[in-house]
């Protein structure tokens, strides 16, 4: 059960073409927001349709397939973990985000 902790699976489209980031020390990561739709019905019965989007995180030997092959509007699948982290704005201003670092791609789009 310790795996189940802390484990995302989405399918999702790209929402813009991935940023890839390189560091001094030889290594890089891919940066680039997924979208997941969802759809229900209000108390009208009217389909309310809305899209949910996600930050995701690739590091490692995956990097290098997202920068050959993933770009914006594909279909993929990814697994996860959820990590959070904060930073201070220019400003001073505390800020949030939440992350998905994806261990796991799947391209489902042709």
């Amino acid at each position: 059960m310790n795996t189940l902790k802390n484990k995302v699976q989405l399918i999702g489209r790209l929402g813009q073409d991935p940023e890839i980031i390189n560091f001094n020390d030889g290594n890089k990561i891919a940066k680039f927001s997924l979208a997941t739709d969802d759809s229900y019905k209000d108390k009208n019965g009217n389909k309310i349709e809305r899209a949910y989007w996600h930050n995701i995180i690739v590091k490692g030997g995956l990097v290098k397939v997202v920068e050959e092959y993933i770009t914006k509007g594909k279909e993929i699948a990814i697994e996860g973990k959820l990590t959070n982290r904060s930073w201070e704005d220019k400003t001073g201003q505390k800020r949030y985000i939440t992350e998905i670092h994806a261990n796991e791609l799947l391209m489902l789009s042709k």
